[in-house]
């Protein structure tokens, strides 16, 4: 039945062609081929342009049909936010190409004059869509400008309580502290979990290296244990970059567009929010922050476990996985031993304490 009505609107628009350009096409022929007059130009050339499109349609039909179907299957699966915002910007194009067409149509070359606003409605309708899909979040983020103005005077006036989001990217999620930090209630906010951090963590859970696999997998139990038994707000962001394909970049513009915080252990992830000037979290820093403090010339009882990279040296580790490294200590491997601690090194990727057996001081 489908089949029939589009067979019947392809002759149809044949015949209308035919009938409207019918006479122009038989003057061009008389003039080449001086064949004389011919009358009824207009219903001649209706029933040609009727039967040309009728065979055409049972080539193109078949094809329309997959079109149309391809179609209807990408707008069913797409989220409904980007059917809309793709719809406001497809009306937007078209309500510009209708105050373009006037001016457009009073072309004085026939041909063009009567295709080109055609071919300008559908080039800017198409544009329209396009802008309004792939920059939905950017707009969302305008159209929010006032109300987070009002939040900002709301909270001047302490009736409301600023909450940030926090964005998760793969590492810190699959490092796992992040639900023993939501857990102590340390953590305000609403976590913000990207669809595209989601896509990554599956990639990895059904990798075919086993390590990966089952990092994978730690993170998506990870993200299970802090929705069910945290009690913490957690948001999934289902929207996506496509102009950029590298996640840590995404991450950095999803903040930018949200006003948000990035959670990382990542430290080139954490510099690159830093020149961005994007907020980050380092769950690392925030280890190190917690961590006891260690001044020179304390005394410490460590068990040198192994050999350090230098000639001599000895490498001893605290409880919470801190690495002191002891000058002289490689005579004291598998043993326990007091050392004085010399100097602490403090970064981002941790902290190395440096120290010296307190026999080998007394023995100074």
């Amino acid at each position: 039945m489908v089949r029939r009505i589009g067979k019947i609107v392809f002759v149809l628009v044949g015949g209308g062609l035919g009938f409207q350009y019918g006479p122009e096409l038989f003057s061009l022929l008389n003039n080449l081929l001086n064949f004389g007059v011919v009358n009824g130009t207009q219903y001649i050339g209706a029933a040609l342009g009727a039967i040309l499109f009728f065979f055409a349609a049972n080539f193109l039909m078949d094809y329309i049909f997959r079109v149309i179907r391809w179609g209807e299957e990408t707008l069913v699966k797409m989220p409904v936010v980007d059917v809309m915002f793709g719809a406001m910007g497809l009306i937007s194009g078209l309500i510009v190409a209708f105050l373009l067409f006037l001016p457009i149509s009073k072309i004085p070359i026939p041909v063009i004059g009567d295709l080109l606003p055609l071919v300008v409605s559908g080039l800017l309708g198409y544009l329209g869509f396009q802008v309004g899909f792939r920059k939905r979040d950017e707009i969302m983020s305008v159209f929010s400008i006032g109300r987070k103005d009002r939040d900002k005077k709301k909270e001047n006036v302490n009736t409301t309580v600023n909450v940030e989001n926090k964005i998760l990217d793969t590492s810190v999620i699959i490092d796992g502290r992040i639900a023993d930090i939501c857990r102590t209630g340390f953590l305000e906010g609403v976590l913000v979990i990207p669809g595209f951090v989601l896509e990554e963590l599956q990639h990895i859970a059904d990798s075919s290296d086993v390590l990966k696999r089952n990092r994978g997998r730690r993170g998506l139990d990870i993200l299970n244990k802090i929705q069910k038994e945290m009690k913490v707000k957690v948001q999934i962001w289902e929207g996506d970059f496509e102009e950029v394909s590298e996640v840590d970049s995404k991450l950095i513009k999803l903040a930018k567009v949200i006003g948000g915080k990035v959670v990382t252990n990542d430290f080139n992830l954490n510099k690159v929010c830093e020149l961005q000037g994007v907020p980050v979290l380092n769950i690392n820093d925030l280890a190190n922050a917690v961590k006891p403090v260690v001044l020179p010339g304390e005394e410490m009882n460590v068990q040198v476990i192994k050999d350090g990279k230098e000639h001599g040296q000895g490498v001893a580790y605290l409880d919470d996985g801190t690495m002191i490294v002891v000058e002289g200590g490689r005579d004291y491997i598998g043993n326990e031993v007091d050392v004085l601690v010399t100097s602490v090194l403090q970064t981002s990727a941790g902290r190395m304490i440096f120290a010296k057996p307190k026999l080998l001081e007394k023995a100074l």
